[in-house]
């Protein structure tokens, strides 16, 4: 048989030919996908390149190559299945039942991919203002561009989600929307914690309780604020667990932002033992009195006074404030006092006290005490 009798064979009413070009535009397709994204990214990085830098361009083509490898591979799939004919009964406007369901999922994956790329686009913009507004850095603007990155992503996928509806299904959208009237206010009130959450983020942003990168405690979590999204706040609390906390909880309940304190306060007792005499104890406080006021990381606000008398102990109160924010520098001052601490007490002979507990044995009143009966006595036996 002649190959061009074998090609012109048909089945399914396509000739072998038709479906040799079907599957040579796919594979030609497949195999240049990847060179025609790169070149593409090429053109978009020269449209941008004077908003960014060229670090930034392998940021882009990270970001745009599998996008747009999709689009370009459905662009091939479209030529392709229009080399195929479809001898399926018609739909009411004539064109065959098939390719109008395939043409269908086709647009859909259109639409999907072009979103995908403007999605991973936004990504790219926000990466580049991301680094353009970290010099000087600014934590309003750290939170601020990765919401606003957020938001304009959902609005995108909720106008490609009207477009799939309106250009795909032939749904009138407007009509749709002006006609939800009780479905719209069910579908608001079961959307009522999300509504509340997002309006909580905007109150977050207007009011800026907090930014990222600040230590808070609300709720009884703390720990530094990572992120701030529409409906949550990401929180790595000090055992570097990592919170997720609804944006509502973080207004409506009280809110401490340790960050925006100027200090830090110390304050123990020094418990000495009952032989230290009182010399002992005015020269202690005086000399870490002097100590603490002198030191460059505490203001005059520190007080060294003997307080108390404890059940082993003669109590003297040490309060000090830390000008110093930073959880290792504070860690290190306060280290550094209790260092000095122990200097003075053991150089003035005095001991610290130990807590000690005395127990008392009262005697048992054995005058009405039954006796017991002595135990029994029996013989010994002969053992063989």
């Amino acid at each position: 048989m002649d190959y061009r009798e074998y090609l012109s064979y048909e089945f399914l009413g396509n000739t072998v030919s038709a479906y040799l070009w079907f599957v040579g535009i796919l594979l030609f397709g497949y195999i240049i996908k990847t060179l025609l994204s790169k070149l593409i990214t090429s053109i978009i990085f020269r449209l941008v390149k004077r908003f960014s830098d060229e670090e930034s361009q392998v940021s882009l083509r990270r970001h745009l190559i599998e996008p747009l490898e999709m689009v370009v591979f459905l662009v091939f799939l479209f030529f392709a299945v229009n080399v195929l004919q479809y001898p399926t009964p018609p739909d009411a406007k004539g064109d065959p039942l098939l390719k109008v369901i395939l043409m269908r999922v086709f647009h859909v994956f259109v639409i999907v991919a072009i979103t995908w790329v403007i999605i991973r686009f936004i990504d790219f913009i926000a990466l580049v203002f991301q680094k353009r507004v970290s010099h000087p850095s600014s934590k309003l603007n750290d939170q601020l561009v990765p919401f606003f990155k957020d938001f304009i992503k959902v609005l995108v996928a909720i106008f490609s989600f009207l477009v799939v509806l309106g250009s795909v299904f032939g749904v009138n959208v407007a009509g749709m929307v002006a006609g939800l009237g009780v479905g719209g206010l069910a579908i608001a009130f079961a959307a009522k914690e999300s509504l509340e959450n997002l309006l909580a983020s905007f109150t977050i942003f207007l009011d800026h309780p907090f930014v990222v990168g600040d230590l808070v405690e609300v709720g009884g979590i703390t720990g530094v604020i990572e992120k701030i999204g529409f409906r949550s706040t990401r929180i790595r609390t000090l055992e570097k667990t990592f919170v997720t906390v609804p944006n509502k909880s973080m207004i409506d309940k009280p809110l401490n932002n340790l960050t925006l304190r100027t200090f830090r306060r110390v304050k123990f007792d020094l418990r000495l033992t009952y032989d230290t005499t009182s010399e002992q104890i005015k020269a202690i406080t005086t000399e870490l009195q002097q100590y603490i006021d002198a030191h460059p990381q505490t203001n005059q606000d520190g007080r060294v006074r003997f307080q108390d008398f404890g059940t082993s102990s003669k109590d003297v109160m040490v309060l000090y404030f830390v000008e110093l924010l930073d959880w290792n520098e504070y860690i290190n001052v306060k280290e550094e006092i209790a260092y000095k601490i122990v200097e003075i007490v053991e150089r003035h002979g005095v001991q610290f006290a130990i807590p000690a507990q005395t127990l008392h044995f009262h005697k048992a009143n054995t005058k009405h005490m039954r006796k017991l009966p002595e135990p029994a006595h029996f013989p010994a036996t002969d053992m063989q």
